[in-house]
Order: structure tokens, then sequence, then C-alpha cells
């Protein structure tokens, strides 16, 4: 009896394939064929479940993503049973720096997809912002959590600190992955920011 082919586990492995050639080569530089030879097989296949090189690169931005966030979940489970928000929001903000192969070629990967978002029509007229406005609300959340039980400073505007937090992740993961600044120093500024909102918790 032939064995059933899994369709999404086959997507699911091409996209992997794209993501690891992005993170090596970037993702301008790379075309259907080279990731069908990461993912070990045929371009015919590569083009039977993705038929053009934007849905390829469309379904690599979703696993991106989908990758992320596992991780995260990863993070928060290894704090404990009950993580507070403050361990929560630090799991967020330490996977989006590029720390390890895995963080690195996110990082490197979905800075390409941002930058394509702007300039490729097929990737503007997604909702690539769907990732960014999840992430804000999950901090948000947190920091309202953290603000109701007396954990943060009185008065915070947590909104505003979710931005300014993401955003501080976002431009520190960029200066360590140009080499501007170790993972450790890049650490130790989100941990001090946090400790300014967590005063006595750090």
């Amino acid at each position: 009896m032939p064995k059933r082919v899994d369709h999404e586990e086959r997507r699911t492995q091409i996209a992997e394939a794209l993501v690891r050639v992005a993170g090596r080569r970037g993702l301008h530089a790379i075309g259907m064929r080279d990731v069908a030879a990461e993912a070990g097989v045929s371009l015919r296949l590569v083009q039977y479940y993705f038929e053009t090189k934007e849905k390829l690169l469309l379904h690599g931005l979703h696993q991106l993503t989908t990758g992320l966030g596992a991780r995260v979940a990863d993070r928060v489970r290894a704090v404990g049973e009950a993580p507070g928000p403050r361990e929560t929001i630090e799991a967020v903000l330490l996977e989006a720096l590029p720390t390890d192969e895995e963080s690195r070629t996110f990082h490197l990967v979905y800075t390409s997809y941002a930058v394509l978002s702007v300039t490729d029509e097929a990737l503007a007229a997604q909702p690539f912002i769907d990732g960014p406005h999840a992430a804000e609300e999950l901090v948000a959340g947190q920091l309202e959590r953290a603000r109701e039980a007396g954990l943060t400073a009185p008065g915070v505007d947590v909104r505003t600190e979710a931005i300014s937090l993401l955003a501080l992740s976002a431009g520190l993961g960029t200066s360590v992955l140009v080499g501007q600044r170790t993972p450790e120093a890049a650490t130790a500024v989100l941990r001090h920011h946090l400790d300014r909102l967590f005063p006595g918790d750090g």
C-alpha cells in the first residue's frame, strides 16, 4: 500500500527550507530551485505546492511567525507553572534577540520580510503587521495585569510602554545582528528597562 503523503507536513518542510536558505543568503537572493535543493525535493514538487515564489514567500512568513510563537511559549513554560507578567514579557522580548542560530535566522529573515512588505505588491497586500499587533497586545495585556496587581510603577501607561519595549527589543536585535553589541549586552539593556517598570522585581 503506498505511503500516504501528509501535505501540510510537506508544505512545512519546504517552508522551513526557505527560512534556512534565506538565513544564509538573504531572502532576496533565493529562488524556488534553491529551496527545492535545501528541502531535498524536486523543483516540480515545490511548484506543485506553492505555484509561485510569492506564495512560497507568504507561507515562509507564516512559518517564521509560528516558530517564534512556539519558542516564546517554550520560554514561558520554562519559567514555571504560573509565570508572572514580567516573566512573560521578558520571554517575548528575549526571544526576539538573535542569541543563537535559530533566533538569528528569525531576526534576519523577518527583517527582510519587513522590507519586502513595503516594496513587493504581493507581500504588501498581506496583513504583515498582524504579528507585531499581536505582540503589542500581549505585552500591553501583561502590563495591565501587572498594574492591576500593583507590580508596576504607579500611573504607568501600558500601551506606550508596550510599544517602547517592543521597539527597543527590535532595535537591540538589529544591533546584535550587525555586531554593534553582544547578546549579553542587549539582554542587560532589556532587563534594565524591565527593572524600571517592575521596581523591586528585578
